[in-house]
């Protein structure tokens, strides 16, 4: 395991205590680790996007926060603080009370994560019912009322409407509503515009903005779009072969990225301004299996600036003294071409 930063989990009055904690997270599968020493801290009312390319770890993150492991997969260290509830120590009762009611998770796909023998406007009114109490009447008419929130239009109609009968579109508003109609503390969005066409995938950013402005709704973002990033993030953190290199505010990391991963990454988003006028930047190779990561630093084999001194783990340590960004590079602070 890598060294993790300590969180203090009470906060100060300068640094209050964050809504989630994740301390040193280590998850396995088939004894390889996927995910290594993961630090976070997630304020209330913010949103903290959880950045890189697949096979990073960061959905695996996101799942383990309440406890959604897939069944190959196991946590091996770590904490995981939810408003100071330990959430690693509860069983699966405790679990399922969470689940829905102070977190909730909108998944990759809507259309596979919605039951499709259930009525949509039923799978919203679900949660109404197991933590709300309420009697099937009036959960069908939150349910009805939060599927229209969410911009469904015919709310009513719809809700009678099973998934298999709605746009990818819908679906995922679907999604959305089921998982806010509690009005959850923590929403934990997993790549939620993928496979949306940008029209779509507009809309649903704009909905997921307006609820957080509206209910103060704490969003934990899982993507590899850093556009969606710079639309729609207050913190970022990137991950690479299961670890954080980088973290901070989105506006400083995005105007002075100190990790090369990083670095590479924002010169990869498209502009439509003009000044870019070269050839779009690719990342060159590919994200190793976990079986293949290197010893070290796990970008050293794609970095251009990989040096001897690379073959040791880095720690995450402050870009600056006094600051909150940090990096885990041997190379912070040196010029370098990533040419």
């Amino acid at each position: 395991m890598t060294a993790a930063l300590s969180l203090d989990a009470a906060g100060t009055a300068d640094d209050p205590a964050p809504l989630l904690a994740i301390e040193d997270l280590g998850i396995e599968i088939g004894g390889v680790a996927v995910v290594d020493g993961v630090t976070l801290r997630l304020r209330a009312g913010r949103v903290l996007a959880l950045v890189g390319e697949s096979g990073s770890g960061k959905s695996l993150t996101a799942l383990a926060v309440l406890g959604l492991l897939p069944g190959v997969a196991r946590r091996t260290s770590g904490r995981i603080l939810l408003e100071g509830r330990d959430l690693t120590a509860m069983d699966e009762d405790g679990l399922a009370r969470v689940r829905g009611d102070l977190a909730s998770v909108v998944f990759q796909e809507p259309v596979a994560s919605l039951n499709p023998l259930l009525r949509v406007g039923d799978q919203v009114a679900e949660a109404l019912r197991l933590h709300r109490g309420l009697s099937g009447r009036q959960a069908w008419a939150e349910a009805v009322a939060m599927l229209s929130t969410v911009g469904i239009p015919d709310a009513a109609r719809r809700a009678e409407a099973y998934p298999f009968e709605l746009s990818g579109g819908m679906c995922q508003r679907v999604m959305i509503a089921a998982a806010l109609v509690c009005r959850p503390r923590l929403l934990i969005a997993d790549e939620p515009t993928t496979a949306l066409d940008v029209t779509i995938q507009a809309q649903i950013l704009a909905l997921m903005q307006r609820l957080r402005a509206e209910a103060g709704t704490t969003i934990l973002l899982i993507t590899h779009d850093m556009g969606v990033v710079a639309d729609m993030a207050d913190d970022v953190a990137v991950m690479y072969g299961g670890r954080i290199v980088e973290s901070g505010r989105v506006e400083e990391l995005f105007a002075d990225p100190a990790h090369p991963y990083t670095r590479l990454l924002l010169a990869t988003i498209p502009r439509l301004d003009g000044a870019r006028k070269e050839t779009l930047r690719t990342i060159e190779g590919v994200v190793p299996s976990p079986q293949d990561w290197p010893d070290g630093c796990r970008f050293r084999s794609r970095c251009p600036l990989a040096a001897p001194q690379c073959a040791q783990v880095p720690p995450l340590v402050p870009v600056r003294e006094g600051g909150e960004r940090r990096a885990a590079c041997w190379r912070v602070g040196e010029a370098g071409s990533l040419a």
